[in-house]
C-alpha cells in the first residue's frame, strides 16, 4: 500500500510533468472508483492543471479550481504514459486500469489498482476537505504542528488500544500505514500490541525521534524518484516489514510475523519484546 513517503514523492514527481498542462479529459475504466458526481468528471476536460498534493495518503491533483483526489489504497499506483493510445479505454472488471487522464500534449497518467479487492478511490470535488476521508485526517507527522507533546496526547487520547493501530488510524495521525508502522516501532524498540497509554516519557520520546528518522529518511530517499522506481525503493529499505523468518539488520534475530485475517504485521522479538515471540493475536493477548 503506497503510504506518506511514496505519495509525497509521487505528487512531487507528477509536479515536474504535469506542469503547464492540461487535462484534456479523462477515461473512467472501473466505474466503482469514482466516488462524486458533481462536479462532473467532464468539469475537468480542457482545464490547467493547477499543482499537485497530498494529504496524509491522498494524492490531490489542481485542476481549473476543482480536485481530482485519489486514494490509491493498498494495491493502487499511477503510471506515466508518454502516449496515451487513441482508443478510450473499454471498462472492465477484468482489467487493472481503472482511469486514464490524458493531457493536451497525448501524454497522460493511467490509475491503476491490482488484485480482486477493488478499493481505489476518486473523487472530483470543490474543496478537498468535502473529502470525508481527508476532512477526518490528523496531524501530518511532516508538518510543524506534529510535535513530541503532540504524539504524546495522541497516545495518552487512545487509552488501552494497541500502540500499532493508533499509528494506523488515519483520523490520529496520517499517512502512516501497516508498512511504516511495523518499521517505526522496530526503530523505537517497542511492541506492536502495547497500550499506547502505557509508554514511559522515554518510550514516547524514541517514538517520536523513530517518527522523525523513518519517515523523514523515506521521503528524503524518495524524493526525485520517478513513479516507477518508487515501490523498489520502499521494499528495499525496509528492516523488518515483509522480511518474515529473514535476519533483523540491527540484532540478527529472527524476524517473526502475527497473522491477521487480512493484513500481517512483522516484528523482531530481541528489539521489541523482550526476546518473546508474539503469540498469534487471534488467539491469545498481548506478551509484553
Amino acid at each position: 500500500m503506497p503510504e506518506l513517503p511514496e505519495v509525497e514523492a509521487l505528487a512531487l514527481d507528477l509536479s515536474g510533468r504535469l506542469e503547464g498542462r492540461a487535462v484534456a479529459t479523462v477515461h473512467l475504466a472501473a466505474f466503482s472508483a469514482l466516488k462524486t458526481f458533481d462536479p462532473p468528471l467532464s468539469a475537468l476536460d480542457g482545464s490547467f492543471v493547477e499543482g499537485v498534493s497530498r494529504h496524509g495518503k491522498f494524492l490531490d491533483i489542481g485542476v481549473g479550481g476543482l480536485h481530482l483526489v485519489l486514494h490509491l489504497a493498498r494495491a493502487g499506483w499511477v503510471r506515466w504514459r508518454d502516449e496515451v493510445p487513441a482508443v478510450p479505454p473499454r471498462p472492465s472488471t477484468k482489467s487493472t486500469l481503472a482511469a486514464r487522464i490524458v493531457l493536451d500534449d497525448d501524454t497522460g497518467l493511467d490509475v491503476t489498482e491490482a488484485g480482486t479487492r477493488k478499493s481505489l478511490a476518486m473523487y472530483v470535488v470543490r474543496d478537498p476537505a468535502d473529502v470525508p476521508g481527508i476532512a477526518r485526517l490528523g496531524p501530518d507527522p511532516l508538518s510543524a504542528e506534529f510535535t513530541r507533546d503532540t504524539l504524546a496526547d495522541i497516545l495518552t487520547a487512545a487509552g488501552r488500544a494497541q500502540v500499532k493501530g493508533v499509528l494506523r488510524d488515519q483520523s490520529t495521525i496520517a499517512g502512516i500505514g501497516n508498512a511504516y508502522s511495523d518499521e517505526l516501532l522496530h526503530a523505537a524498540r517497542l511492541s506492536p500490541f502495547k497500550p499506547a497509554n502505557s509508554l514511559t516519557p522515554e518510550q514516547v520520546d524514541q517514538l517520536f525521534a523513530a517518527i522523525d528518522a523513518v519517515v523523514g529518511d523515506a521521503v528524503r530517499r524518495s524524493r526525485g524518484l520517478a513513479a516507477s522506481e518508487l515501490k523498489g525503493e520502499k521494499k528495499s529499505n525496509l528492516s523488518v516489514h515483509g522480511r518474515t523468518s529473514e535476519k533483523c539488520p540491527v540484532c540478527g534475530d529472527v524476524v517473526r510475523e502475527v497473522s491477521f485475517a487480512d493484513s500481517s504485521l512483522q516484528y523482531c522479538p530481541t528489539c521489541q519484546t523482550g526476546g518473546k515471540p508474539l503469540a498469534d493475536r487471534r488467539m491469545s493477548k498481548l506478551l509484553k
